[in-house]
């Protein structure tokens, strides 16, 4: 009889332990795939602030403002930015820029999850309003 009342304790052991590193990886692994959101956001603003900023003195002389330039500016900083991916659009008078960038887990590979997924995205009128 004593002897199930060890083997039943080391599976109620086993299962918290696993329960807690499930927990600790959704707290560490989380953090670490908010912070890769977070960063992607940051690269899509600046991509989408370079494109705005560089047609900014044609907008300002009431000149249609060249895209290709635009599009070509926030591509560098995209290029520029290290492990963010993404790409860069125009539709409607607008530069679009959405990122992708992966983290590796820490715990959470302990259950088979290999990578983690941020995204951002932002846009910026290439056009002015008048």
């Amino acid at each position: 009889m004593r002897e199930e009342r060890g083997l039943s304790m080391s599976a109620f052991v086993a299962v918290v332990v696993l329960a807690l590193l499930v927990v600790a990886g959704l707290v560490v692994d989380g953090g670490a795939q908010a912070v890769a959101a977070r960063r992607a956001e940051l690269v899509a603003s600046a991509a989408a602030r370079a494109a705005a900023d560089e047609t900014a003195a044609a907008r300002l002389a009431g000149r249609e403002p060249d895209a290709g330039v635009a599009i070509a500016t926030a591509q560098r900083v995209l290029a520029g930015s290290g492990d963010v991916t993404g790409e860069v659009r125009l539709v409607a008078g607008r530069v679009r820029v959405s990122t992708t960038t992966t983290v590796e887990p820490v715990f959470l590979s302990l259950i088979g999850i290999q990578r983690l997924v941020g995204r951002g995205a932002a846009e910026a009128d290439l056009v002015s309003n008048r």
